[in-house]
């Protein structure tokens, strides 16, 4: 009997490579908390497909898995745009090229489920880019860009006319949601953390006001440049930053909770409650609302896609930007995972495999 090139490849043990949690991650993350280690994959069985990663993600929330869900040898969980190389899958056949919730790693053997969800925690085919990079899908078109849309859209409801305060503006939620809600008609104020993401706001963005967080007196600067009051605020980092919004905010304002990254680092003593700064008397007396959320509650729901079309539109008619910070190599995913925290990237932090 004899085979062709592609039979004889199919029958070739593929050698994936992944990343684990090396050991427990104590304050900042460091190169030793990584682990990179490789495992051979069985040949597929019917209703499998193989894929190779092309585009991978790091997030911050990832961050606050490796402390709440992962053990010692656990693999990095998180976004890819892969191909397909091999399958037997007719819903996937090779060449797809696919969004996968495959984790860090560069070979995944997955099998779909017949009739079942296609979403960012499975996979789905890549949508349309309509010219777009690929890479988009994990950013601007992804999960970060899915934040900010339903995180405006749906939590705060901006109406034309209000201010719309942004943390981590620079970010790759954040500078999405800006610039959505000046499409909306309203007066944006961001927050970054150095002059170059401060001139990108403003200059690029069209960021109304933009200031450095590390040096701002947060009272001085909304009493001084917001004077008539916040109705809006994005919140992406939690901690004091908030409470000082909220000391300015409106009757009624609302206030979208996507991310506290400002302690993700912060380092418990053992029993040590979770002490973040909040006044309750100003949220009761203004009448304020504060409400907490993930994608997830939308990612089931055929308004994802949709977003997604609005999203990418608005970027093809130029009233979205949008900017990427590439790491090159699958390698570097934990330096790059380490500088996403310590804010050196502008817009999205992506891998290239």
């Amino acid at each position: 009997m004899s085979f062709g090139i592609r039979e004889l490849a199919k029958m070739t043990a593929t050698i994936a490579r992944k990343f684990v949690l090396a050991n427990k991650i104590i304050g900042a993350p460091k190169l030793t908390n990584f682990k990179l280690v490789e495992e051979t994959l069985s040949p597929l069985n019917e209703g499998e497909i193989l894929t190779k990663a092309e585009w991978l993600t790091v997030d911050p929330y990832m961050r606050i898995l490796s402390v709440e869900t992962m053990k010692i040898g656990d693999q990095f969980l998180g976004g890819q745009v892969a191909r397909v190389v091999q399958s037997r899958c007719s819903e996937f056949p090779e060449g797809t090229q696919v969004v996968g919730y495959f984790g860090w790693r560069d070979y995944t053997i997955y099998k779909p489920k017949p009739g079942g969800p296609r979403n960012r925690y499975t996979l789905y085919k890549l949508p349309d880019m309509k010219g777009l990079p690929d890479s988009y899908a994990l950013g601007c078109l992804g999960m970060p860009g899915m934040t900010a849309f339903f995180g405006l859209t749906e939590i705060l409801k901006p109406q034309q006319g209000e201010t719309l305060v942004v943390s981590a503006a620079a970010g790759a939620v954040g500078s999405i949601v800006g610039q959505i809600g000046k499409i909306k008609g309203c007066n944006v104020v961001g927050f970054a953390g150095s002059a170059d993401k401060l001139k990108w706001l403003k200059d690029d963005l069209g960021f109304d006001q933009a200031f450095n967080y590390k040096s701002a007196n947060l009272e001085d600067i909304f009493k001084t440049h917001v004077p008539k009051g916040i109705d809006c605020y994005f919140d992406n980092v939690g901690g004091e930053f908030t409470y000082h919004v909220a000391e300015n905010m409106n009757e009624y304002g609302r206030i979208a909770q996507c991310g506290s990254i400002s302690s993700y680092n912060y380092v418990r003593v053992p029993g040590e409650l979770i002490m973040e700064p909040f006044n309750y008397k100003v949220f009761r007396v203004k009448n304020l609302s504060l409400l907490a959320y993930n994608t997830g509650r939308w990612s089931n729901s055929p308004i994802y896609f949709e977003a997604m079309k609005q999203v990418r539109d608005w970027i093809l008619e130029g009233k979205i930007k949008t900017q990427e910070t590439v790491t090159e190599g699958f390698e570097k995913m934990p330096q790059a995972f380490i500088e996403l925290l310590e804010g050196k990237n502008t817009g999205k932090q992506i891998i290239k495999a």
